[in-house]
């Protein structure tokens, strides 16, 4: 099947009879297969390494996604409740609370000193009978947190401050409480 190998002449047999050639050699395989297994060895571990790494990367991803949902929940109910205490109702129900009054027509002044419009003194209403407890107040519910700050302010119907023990009584003191010497003031845009 296989013809015998022709001899070598001239230089080829002198380089043929410094080489043995005894067969295949399994001594120059050797180092080949130990580089192989070593290349695949460093992949499969790099791999692996590379894997955690990502999987890592991939649990602290999904935990901050939960956190900026979290906060972002809080923040939309933070400025829901920014905005419902920014309603106008709102605003007047806590001025109210606070003893504070409508202001009156306001004057303005032109830039060579003149005014113009007739300033009023803003006055209290007359102060109302006391509502009725609301079934909130009567269940023994927590105050709200912005009627505690009108608390030390406000009267026994937390409507209007109460006269002070040393003050005359008066429709005035209880209408103008304090703020003589302080102009009232006035909206920048009316």
């Amino acid at each position: 099947m296989s013809k015998p190998a022709a001899p070598l002449k001239g230089r080829a047999a002198r380089l043929a009879r410094l080489m043995p050639s005894t067969g295949p050699s399994t001594a120059a395989r050797t180092p080949f297969v130990l580089l192989v297994v070593v290349l695949l060895g460093g992949g499969l571990i790099t791999l692996l390494l590379l894997n955690s790494a990502l999987n890592e990367g991939s649990f602290r991803l999904s935990e901050l996604k939960r956190d900026t949902t979290e906060l972002t929940d809080e923040q939309q109910a933070l400025q829901r409740d920014v905005d419902s205490r920014s309603q106008p109702d709102a605003l007047e129900r806590r001025a109210r609370e606070l003893g504070m009054v409508p202001g009156g027509s306001p004057a303005f002044l032109d830039p060579d000193g003149t005014v113009r419009g007739n300033p009023t003194e803003a006055t209290a209403p007359p102060p109302s009978p006391s509502p009725t407890p609301s079934p909130r107040a009567s269940a023994g519910a927590a105050p709200d947190p912005d009627a505690s700050a009108a608390g030390a302010t406000a009267g026994p119907s937390g409507s209007a401050p109460a006269a002070e023990p040393g003050s005359a009584a008066g429709s005035d003191s209880a209408t103008a409480p304090a703020a003589e010497s302080t102009p009232p003031p006035t909206s920048p845009g009316r």
